[in-house]
């Protein structure tokens, strides 16, 4: 499975030593994001196994169609087509064949309450640029 890291601290720091610690849980690609809000810093990185969509753009850190979330994810959601779909259905559309993009996009959604809408096993961490909140 992939492998996620990630901090909030009042400096930045380098998540590269990290990320190395955990190549071993996704070595097909990793990367980081840094985010700077007023007095705390915010990174997130990520190691990948590509299972589901192995194309490079489902890579993480992944950013939502509209660059207001960021993703960092690591699991399986067993129903991500059902959800999808639904998701479609609403009006969403989607870049990627990946369970990370419809879990980001559910969450765009559903807000807090996604979790309820997911069959799987799963971390993951959200950042909201435009309010500043993970």
């Amino acid at each position: 499975m992939c492998g996620i890291v990630g901090y909030i601290k009042g400096n930045k720091i380098s998540l590269q030593s990290q990320i190395a610690s955990i190549k071993h849980r996704g070595p097909d690609a990793s990367g980081d994001c840094y985010y700077h809000f007023e007095n705390r810093y915010v990174g997130l990185g990520h190691t990948r196994l590509s299972i589901i969509d192995l194309d490079q753009h489902a890579n993480q850190p992944f950013a939502s169609i509209n660059n207001r979330y960021v993703i960092v994810y690591n699991g399986e959601i067993y129903n991500f087509i059902e959800l999808k779909e639904s998701l479609i259905l609403k009006g969403f559309k989607f870049r990627t064949n990946s369970d990370t993009e419809v879990l980001l996009t559910a969450y765009e959604y559903y807000g807090s309450k996604v979790v309820n809408y997911l069959d799987g096993m799963f971390a993951f961490c959200i950042l909201d640029i435009k309010t500043q909140h993970p």
